[in-house]
């Protein structure tokens, strides 16, 4: 998993781009992305297959901010991105959620 970021020169916007690989999406039906950037509605935000096999999703966000996020696999298991900014602690059991630093 990764994030890429591209900070616009004409606009006060971070083009974010979610990227989960391919080899740990095998088998999986759909990919979704959920956090604060969407009311962590896991049905918003839907990553699409790219041609390397890998699924992606680019979202608009403000500078200056950070947004915690989690993907959702299959609409059942969330897993977090091994490479976010940061973690912080969820309100759901000892569970932790990713963090992008815009």
């Amino acid at each position: 998993m990764s994030v890429e970021k591209k900070y616009l020169k004409t606009k006060p916007v971070c083009k974010v781009k979610f990227i989960v690989p391919e080899t740990l999406t095998e088998g999986a039906k759909s990919i979704t992305l959920a956090g604060e950037f969407n009311d962590w509605n896991a049905n918003a935000t839907k990553l699409r297959k790219q041609k390397s096999g890998d699924y992606a999703t680019t979202l608009d966000l403000q500078p200056g901010k950070e947004y915690q996020y989690r993907y959702v696999i299959d609409g059942e298991r969330w897993e977090n991105d091994s490479t976010a900014d940061k973690y912080v602690p969820s309100n759901i059991g000892d569970e932790q959620n990713s963090v992008v630093v815009v």
